[in-house]
């Protein structure tokens, strides 16, 4: 028999967790009022096409498991589709995809980028994004999408500046009103030049404990600040949430410090009004080799953490 009298242990752990990490961030406690800068939040990987082999089932979309504390995911796009039935089911749960369109404007050329690859622009980019905006009628949908990820590590895989202006403008003269999204690898945020028309600009660095206080972190982050070109363009911030045995484990991180790795970027991207966005890196697992752990994959408190972080931003 269950003593009434006695307290469940498993819900006192729940809640003191629960408290824990609502007093530990202002924006939980109902304070988002004070952050109106940080519009988006969403993870990686959602709609890509990418099957999860660390779980017992077939499924390569995942708006399901993130569309309650989230506001934002990718859909990737490898030609001229029509991507309209994922951007409805999208829509319907107050979710707005950014694109990856990349492999419409790029292609690999060459290994002598700094990353082994070299891309440069297709012959016929303008033909495939005029086919993929008529395709899908985007001239009287921007409203629906949140961006267009035109830059993938742009200058880390080769791609030259002239080159990626000439994709982002062409974007921009077709549908102004979507903001253009760059991520650069943080080996090469020194040479990136971002384009004017671009409109949010990131790096991505992982494997680091406590971003919102790692020197070498800051500095990078200040770097990439400096980089912008137009007082307009804001920033986003790409959170580690993944976890690599190999990779992590060498920096002295375990699983279970996922929590406060989340809390510190989070911690980040409010403390800079330049910073509109807070994009999740990943949800499935197995991305990055077979014991890559998504976030899905991480401890309930992690996820929870997650989850917190994203209805703080998007009020869900």
């Amino acid at each position: 028999m269950i003593d009434a009298c006695k307290p469940d242990l498993s819900r006192f752990i729940m809640v003191f967790f629960m408290l824990l990490l609502v007093g530990s961030n202002p924006a939980v406690a109902g304070e988002t009022r004070k952050t109106p800068h940080l519009r988006f939040f969403g993870f990686t990987l959602v709609d890509v096409g990418h099957d999860d082999p660390l779980d017992q089932v077939a499924k390569t979309n995942y708006l399901d498991e993130v569309a309650g504390f989230t506001n934002t995911a990718d859909i990737l796009v490898v030609k001229p589709e029509n991507i309209v039935s994922r951007m409805e089911a999208m829509k319907s749960l107050a979710v707005k995809p950014y694109v990856h369109v990349y492999p419409l404007f790029f292609e690999q050329t060459g290994s002598d980028g700094p990353s082994g690859s070299k891309y440069t622009l297709r012959k016929d980019y303008r033909e495939q994004w005029s086919l993929f905006i008529s395709r899908n009628s985007l001239k009287t949908r921007q409203k629906d999408l949140a961006a267009f990820y035109l830059g993938e590590e742009p200058t880390w895989n080769g791609i030259s500046a002239g080159d990626l202006r000439a994709a982002s403008d062409l974007i921009k003269a077709t549908v102004p009103r979507v903001p253009i999204l760059i991520v650069e690898a943080y080996p090469s945020i020194a040479e990136l030049e971002v384009p004017k028309s671009a409109d949010w600009v990131g790096f991505d660095r992982y494997f680091v404990r406590n971003p919102a206080k790692d020197p070498t972190y800051l500095k990078e982050f200040a770097l990439l600040k400096s980089k912008l070109s137009s007082p307009r363009q804001k920033l986003v911030v790409v959170m580690d949430a993944h976890y690599r045995p190999d990779a992590h484990g060498a920096f002295g991180l375990s699983a279970s410090d996922m929590t406060d790795v989340a809390l510190s970027y989070f911690d980040l991207a409010k403390s800079d009004p330049k910073v509109v966005a807070l994009f999740a890196y990943m949800w499935p697992g197995g991305f990055d080799g077979p014991e890559t752990m998504g976030a899905r994959q991480l401890s309930r408190k992690t996820r929870r953490a997650y989850e917190l972080i994203g209805k703080a931003i998007t009020a869900k």
